[in-house]
């Protein structure tokens, strides 16, 4: 479009094109759309590019004033985004008054947890060199992809994408993007949910052995009557309507995450060292037995940072102009969380291979506390650490399974076209709940489950947000960018395949061992 003469320019349009509002949230925000790439590039005219004529440049003259007022308007009016009607019934999105520092809250509650406390059992496997460099190549990697979620959130004009699959339907095409990303996301939910009942199951139960004393005559209850009873404490924490209402839970998940990950490995390595230590990576007889250890040690490092399943998730809850787009205090509470999340994992990997090297029981770092430091530490401290990790597990609880939830409810609202009741949601938390539980007992075996989870969820992580980047963003071909994302999409894919035979080798193993225990 051939560009105006400069004396045009003070004529103002009588209808200018407006694009159509969006159906406002209960929490009343309205997000309106970032301006195209064509739009930044192409110099032609348009209602929002008044630019005052030399004549008016005294600051106070009227028409003046008009001009930027109007400019101001049109910014904000002519770039909406177009948001379903329906997002307005579900959990993700019902609310969207979040900001950085639920974003904060959010990413740290969910990027720290019980998968830390497994961490030295890979170093057990792996060793000083090969433990250390993985979990730094994973940690700047995941980084790099989280970037990448952040800013394809609203990568298209008008349109969010609230949920990771959206963003993979887009990138890869509707049919192929819920093929690729729905299994393991909604796997990654369940199977988070899963470990995080046997992790809080085990912790309840360690914390009532400690707190009850070697004198205590009660019968206490079994392990799974345990996770039955974390189980039921989850359900319940888990009726909060949506994502936004559970930031307080997420306040907590964080500030117990930080703790008692601190308490362990410091009390750890203040400890004297068992006698019989070594450093030496574990391995088996065979090369093969052994390579599928390495292979599942690699997986629990790739599962210890989960948490890209949410991101956007997270943005979605955050209101979003064109003057204020979501990615920026999106972006600045991410920072901050996974600066709190290096600086708990890597010591507690650290630390906790040190104080135990390769006699890390494959429970983790707070069952070689308890077994090697039970008597030398007071039962109060030892206590205090146990209930924290039983907090952080609740709250973690809650933020993993919010997409399941949001599943269940998008089928039954595009179903009946109409909100949940509360029964209707409250059914929905309680099925999730005890298929959790169910699955959990079948499958009590923790770290050979994080190896599994690692391996079949690392592409959400590693190696879909690479190939979504080329896909939507475009960039030149056969470019530094273009083959960068290219080399670790598919390096992703790769160790996804070679660590899910690893996890699955030793979840084998693991049930052929308790098998031939109970034998005999």
């Amino acid at each position: 479009m051939e560009e105006r003469p400069e004396t045009e320019l003070i004529s103002i349009p009588a209808t200018p094109r407006v694009s159509t509002p969006e159906i406002l949230t209960p929490s009343g925000q309205r997000s309106p759309r970032p301006p195209s790439k064509e739009a930044k590039s192409s110099n032609a005219w348009t209602p929002t590019s008044f630019k005052s004529p030399r004549f008016l440049s005294p600051i106070g003259t009227p028409m003046k004033r008009v001009l930027i007022n109007m400019k101001g308007y049109l910014e904000d009016v002519g770039h909406l985004t177009k948001l379903n009607p329906q997002d307005a019934w579900l959990p993700i999105t019902e609310s969207r008054n979040g900001n950085a520092h639920y974003a904060a809250f959010h990413n740290l509650n969910a990027g720290v947890g019980f998968q830390a406390l497994v961490l030295p059992v890979a170093f057990a496997y792996l060793g000083w060199s090969w433990g250390i460099l993985s979990l730094t190549i994973a940690y700047v990697w995941q980084l790099y992809t989280l970037w990448i979620l952040v800013q394809l959130h609203e990568a298209v004009p008008g349109k969010r994408y609230n949920r990771y699959v959206e963003l993979a339907q887009a990138a890869f095409g509707e049919r192929l993007g819920v093929w690729l990303v729905l299994f393991p996301t909604v796997y990654l939910s369940a199977g988070t949910a899963t470990a995080l009942i046997l992790i809080g199951g085990e912790t309840m139960k360690l914390f009532f052995q400690i707190v009850c004393g070697p004198t205590c005559t009660s019968n206490p209850l079994t392990t799974v009557e345990w996770y039955l009873v974390f189980t039921s404490l989850s359900i319940v924490l888990s009726q909060l309507p949506n994502l936004n209402s559970i930031a307080g839970l997420s306040l907590i998940g964080a500030v117990t995450a930080i703790t008692y990950s601190t308490m362990i490995w410091v009390l750890s390595v203040s400890q004297q060292r068992p006698p019989s230590i070594s450093y030496e990576p574990l391995s088996l007889p065979s090369s093969s037995s052994s390579a599928f250890l390495v292979m599942n040690a690699l997986g629990i490092v790739a599962f210890s940072f989960r948490g890209h399943n949410l991101a956007l998730e997270i943005q979605a809850t955050m209101p979003s102009t064109f003057k204020h787009p979501a990615r920026v205090p999106m972006w600045r509470g991410a920072k901050v969380a996974y600066f709190f999340i290096a600086m708990c994992l890597f010591p507690i990997a650290i630390g906790g291979f040190w104080a135990y090297g390769n006699l890390m029981p494959s429970g983790g770092i707070l069952g070689a506390l308890y077994a090697f430091h039970s008597h030398d530490i007071s039962r109060g401290i030892l206590a205090l650490t146990f209930l924290l990790v039983v907090f952080n597990c609740l709250s973690s609880f809650q933020i993993y399974s919010m997409p399941a939830f949001d599943s269940f409810e998008a089928g039954y609202t595009s179903r009946t076209n109409r909100p949940c009741s509360i029964w209707v949601r409250s059914g929905f938390r309680v099925f999730y709940g005890f298929i959790s539980f169910f699955i959990g007992v079948a499958l009590p075996f923790l770290s050979s489950l994080a190896g599994l989870l690692g391996g079949l969820t690392l592409p959400v992580t590693f190696a879909y947000p690479c190939f979504m980047w080329i896909l939507i963003k475009q960039p030149t071909k056969y470019s530094f960018n273009w083959y960068f994302n290219w080399i670790l999409g598919c390096l992703g894919v790769g160790f996804s395949l070679a660590f899910s035979i690893g996890g699955i080798w030793s979840m084998v193993n693991d049930g052929l061992k308790l098998k031939f225990f109970n034998s005999n």
